[in-house]
């Protein structure tokens, strides 16, 4: 019965460090997910403690993967156009031109939203660069909590 969770738990690790990089998956919330299938195998295997803060990283880290991108994007000289359109670009890229256009939808959004604002091809380029940054700077940041999580999953599971 216990191969059966630690399998689970697997499956949610593998998910949750997938997540990190194709934003329909939730990965952090997935790693952190597998830790608390290891409490179904034994209720020891990690403190209150450790989960606790490990919870709250993923609830922030989460959050943070929403605002990130909109923060690059308006410090680099965004307008609420470019912000829609890095987003518009995002979902559009996921699903016509995977795995590229994960990357280059949010650019190409933003850099399209400021032109529709009004703003010179300069302006524009260094908006969708600023999505771009952003884009790249919340995976990083999911991937490496992923990763942590992953880590401390396979050392209590060996």
């Amino acid at each position: 019965m216990d191969w059966m969770w630690i399998t689970l738990g697997v499956v949610l690790t593998i998910a949750g460090i997938a997540g990190c990089i194709l934003p329909f998956i939730p990965g952090p919330p997935l790693s952190y997910s597998a830790l608390l299938v290891l409490l179904i195998v034994d209720e020891q295997t990690f403190t209150s403690r450790f989960l606790i803060v490990w919870l709250l990283v993923t609830t922030v880290v989460t959050i943070l993967d929403y605002y990130v991108p909109v923060w690059g994007t308006k410090k680099f000289g965004g307008s609420r156009k470019g912000v829609w359109g890095a987003t518009i670009g995002l979902v559009a890229g996921i699903f016509f031109f995977p795995p590229f256009g994960m990357i280059a939808g949010p650019f190409l959004g933003a850099f399209l939203g400021e032109l529709i604002e009004g703003k010179d091809t300069q302006a524009a380029l260094r908006s969708g660069f600023g999505s771009f940054i952003g884009f790249v700077a919340g995976t990083v940041m999911k991937l490496t909590v992923s990763v942590i999580m992953a880590f401390y999953f396979f050392r209590a599971v060996i």
